[in-house]
């Protein structure tokens, strides 16, 4: 499940800043739209979230922004509204250590959603990498420094792949903590298997009597069950996943619209369309090709935010 909730993010834009900060710092990060995730490079700080109390930040912490949730860093506990917004800005000092030093990497998803998995999770969480375990981390964080020290335009593919392995390993190693503690991230296997056959079969032209079959339930004993763990009807469920699928082949492939309704299970072309700007609010064509829409959209499309399920599979990745 985790793999697949990554692979919803790709329909949003891949990010990597470096921030160096000294003195009495402090940044909001608010109306944001997406995941991603703040890694701490040199020095300490605090997280600031909207309704908990301040979190300490050491070297080596790992921010993860699930759903976009409105959340703050600075230099000492504070509140969230008495920090200024985020400026993002191509000029930032390259040069001498700062007090406080940290990557910033997102998804932004300028009209899409994020996947159940992520959005049932804490708003923020906080991990600290442990390297014995998952020893590949240290290596991405190094990636993703050379990725944002050096501004290249050209590194988009490879940014996506090493920002995937960033929340992967970070989620693994939280989902690993939880469970630990005696908090079972399963929550249904029975769900989850259904899940799975959405996932693998979108184009199937699936009912809910059918669904439910799968895993020897009644149409409305499933209905009943499916809603409570996942948080939306299977129906709507389906529907969110084949447009999310669709909003990735958008933005990955050439793929033809007819093609791409057929690969998600809608009849015609133009159904597909419809469905698409609906939960879009553009069309399939304008999201394929942001920049031929109107200034204003393209202003939107350049400012960067920082990237904001209860499902899981049994095997959890």
């Amino acid at each position: 499940m985790i793999s697949q909730a990554i692979t919803s993010l790709r329909v949003g834009r891949g990010t990597v800043r470096r921030f160096r900060q000294s003195g009495s710092w402090g940044m909001r990060y608010s109306g944001l739209t997406g995941s991603g995730f703040h890694v701490v490079l040199r020095g300490s700080g605090w997280l600031i979230a909207v309704d908990a109390p301040p979190v300490a930040l050491r070297p080596g912490d790992v921010v993860l922004v699930t759903s976009g949730a409105d959340h703050g860093l600075s230099y000492a506990p504070c509140a969230l509204r008495g920090l200024p917004q985020v400026v993002l800005s191509l000029d930032q000092p390259v040069s001498g250590p700062a007090d406080f030093e940290f990557l910033c990497g997102a998804y932004r998803l300028d009209h899409g959603q994020v996947h159940p998995y992520l959005g049932a999770m804490p708003d923020l969480l906080v991990v600290s990498p442990d390297y014995e375990r998952f020893p590949a981390l240290r290596s991405v964080v190094s990636l993703l420094d050379d990725d944002a020290s050096q501004a290249r335009t050209d590194t988009e593919v490879t940014r996506s792949a090493v920002l995937d392995l960033m929340l992967v390993h970070v989620l693994r190693q939280w989902l690993e903590d939880e469970s630990s503690k005696g908090r079972p991230t399963i929550s249904d296997p029975a769900i989850a298997a259904v899940l799975h056959t959405i996932h693998n079969s979108p184009q199937t032209q699936w009912t809910v009597s059918q669904l439910g079959e799968t895993v020897g339930m009644s149409r409305t004993a499933f209905t009943r069950r499916f809603t409570s763990v996942v948080g939306k009807p299977p129906m709507t469920y389906l529907r969110d996943w084949r447009l999310s699928c669709a909003a990735r082949l958008l933005r990955e492939t050439d793929a033809s619209l007819a093609a791409i309704a057929r690969q998600i299970g809608y009849s015609t072309e133009f159904a597909f369309a419809g469905a698409f700007r609906r939960e879009y609010g553009v069309s399939p064509g304008r999201f394929r090709h942001p920049e031929q829409g109107t200034p204003s959209a393209a202003r939107l499309e350049m400012t960067t935010s920082v990237t904001r399920s209860h499902t899981t599979e049994v095997s959890g990745g």
